[in-house]
């Protein structure tokens, strides 16, 4: 299940009800777009934290996690959705973890004007990524013959728990319940910190750097296509980011086009080089035809949210028959799908699309510690594919993904 975040618009002021995964805000009443952008994860508190008067109160941090951890093992790859908030504070009497109070309640932003006190993070983010990974019982018996573990589609951030201070207790502010005596928090430092400005969020208008034209996009997309020069941006740190991207061919009717990273490296662990090197490799029942000797080697990427399953089987398929693919520069049209997963994402999947594609494990999971991408080019290409019913193929590749599966990975 999804939170959601009331923020307002930094134009006009007016409220908007975003998703978690949305970056991206277009105002009902003013009609400006504005990418949100922030130093770390973003950062929200339950409600009640602004009913405290003026003395403020104190917030205590969780960090939430919501996507798939995958794992790669002698077991073979395993995987789960999963969805937690963890306590990033060992201060006594605090709750593990929220429960469904974030999905159940709208979040707001931090407040940088409200004199709160904020409890410091003292247990790592890896330390907390390492129990979720517990929680969805990945790894927790595995000793040895682990090999790769990665996490994608994640939504990382901070949720904090706005804490009162009634007759020498701590009580939890959201329902009144009962934390832990003042003593008890003696040792802990719990007059806390103040607001650091780094949390805040900043907003970057959606108007193209190269001509100017206002882009669009939906909530969650992490690319922006110029419909007037079609050029392809991402937010980076610094602000856009150019995006190389590329159209495969497609019949003039297609009704949708999916978006894949096309991630162009060489892995000297394992002296896969070209598509050649890496069909030999992975012990594929195939031989090499002539000219894959010269093709440089890519692993597809979706570039969308999806079950775990769906994913790895829509990337391994599209990477094994990109041979019959020939992507070229296009034009932006409105049947193309939003690309949902960032590119820094897409490249932390390599591992496990080389993992996926592999015929004979033993040629290929031992050795994933030790694979290391080099001379890495990325490239967004947009798929074109047809109407199935149910489905939605891509012609060339075969690749199909479940029309219900595409709109469900949305919400993942």
């Amino acid at each position: 299940m999804n939170i959601r975040i009331t923020q307002g618009c930094p134009q006009c002021g007016a409220p908007a009800d975003l998703d978690e995964a949305d970056q991206l805000l277009t105002c009902a009443f003013c009609g400006t777009r504005n990418y949100l952008q922030a130093q770390g994860p973003f950062r929200y508190v339950l409600p009640l934290a602004g009913q405290s008067g003026g003395e403020g109160m104190l917030l205590a941090p969780y960090l939430r996690f919501k996507g798939t951890i995958y794992l790669v093992s002698d077991q073979g790859i395993d995987h789960r959705v999963i969805d937690t908030t963890q306590a990033a504070n060992p201060m006594p009497g605090l709750p593990p973890s929220l429960g469904l109070r974030p999905q159940a309640m709208g979040l707001h932003r931090l407040d940088p004007w409200a004199p709160h006190r904020y409890l410091p993070q003292s247990i790592g983010a890896n330390a907390i990524l390492e129990k979720a990974a517990a929680v969805g019982n990945l790894g927790g018996t595995l000793k040895e013959g682990l090999y790769h573990r990665a996490y994608i589609g994640e939504n990382l951030s901070y949720i904090y728990l706005p804490i009162s201070i009634r007759s020498g207790a701590l009580v939890d502010a959201v329902n009144g319940s009962h934390l832990s005596e003042l003593e008890e928090a003696a040792e802990q430092v719990i007059e806390g910190q103040a607001y650091n400005p780094s949390w805040g969020v900043r907003f970057l208008a959606t108007l193209c750097p190269r001509c100017g034209a206002t882009m669009e996009g939906a909530g969650d997309s992490r690319v922006l296509l110029c419909g007037n020069c079609h050029g392809g941006w991402a937010l980076g740190a610094e602000g856009l980011n150019r995006v190389d991207w590329r159209l495969q061919p497609g019949e003039k009717n297609t009704a949708l086009y999916l978006p894949f990273w096309r991630i162009t490296a060489h892995i000297p662990a394992l002296s896969i080089y070209s598509f050649a090197d890496f069909v030999e490799r992975t012990n594929q029942p195939m031989l090499p035809r002539p000219g894959w000797r010269e093709r440089a080697m890519s692993f597809w990427i979706p570039a969308i949210k999806l079950r775990p399953k769906i994913f790895l089987q829509a990337g391994r398929q599209v990477t094994l028959g990109q041979w019959l693919l020939n992507p070229e520069e296009g034009r932006v049209a409105n049947t193309f799908y939003p690309a949902t997963l960032p590119v820094t994402e897409a490249r932390q999947a390599v591992k496990l699309i080389l993992a996926a594609s592999a015929a004979s494990p033993r040629r290929v999971y031992p050795y994933l510690p030790q694979v290391r991408l080099s001379e890495t080019v990325a490239q967004l290409v947009y798929l074109p594919c047809v109407d199935r019913g149910h489905d939605w193929v891509q012609p060339e590749t075969g690749m199909t993904i479940a029309k219900n599966i595409l709109n469900f990975g949305r919400s993942l």
